[in-house]
């Protein structure tokens, strides 16, 4: 299974994220949906810091961020508090939405690290094989520099 490439439609998802409330991301306005291996690991714990930390430049910029994982509710719930996530975690223990998003999975069936940046109902940009660290700063850097959005 390959992922989505740029200028595919955007898939129309929903899942509950960490608080248990179905969420379902708004893929007409600029929407960064990464998706990592599994809470509490540190690459993903690099990842969801860095992301957290960037979450008002984020904001600032009119940018939604959506992490997904196959882990369930309560480990969202528990790695959201933890590392001070305030962007909603997506639940897909089933895998889904990584099936719609077409994410490559590893021999344990949990995603390969891989982050989609959305505008327009389009896929606007495909990260694969990320570096977690430096990664939620550059994928800010490159929609700033693209123009889908500005400060």
């Amino acid at each position: 299974m390959a992922p989505l490439d740029p200028g595919d439609p955007a898939p129309d998802v929903a899942a509950p994220n960490q608080h248990g409330d179905r969420v379902s991301p708004d893929v007409a306005d600029p929407t960064v949906v990464y998706f990592y291996p599994e809470d509490g690991t540190p690459g993903c714990a690099t990842e969801a810091d860095q992301f957290a930390r960037e979450a008002d430049a984020y904001a600032d910029a009119g940018v939604t961020v959506y992490g997904v994982s196959t882990d369930d509710v309560d480990a969202h719930r528990g790695f959201a508090a933890e590392h001070g996530v305030t962007f909603d975690l997506l639940a897909d223990p089933n895998g889904d939405i990584l099936d719609a998003f077409g994410v490559e999975r590893g021999p344990d069936g949990r995603a390969r690290r891989t982050t989609f940046v959305l505008a327009d109902g389009a896929v606007h940009r495909v990260y694969t094989g990320v570096s977690p660290d430096g990664h939620a700063r550059d994928v800010l850097a490159d929609i700033l520099d693209d123009g889908l959005v500005s400060l």
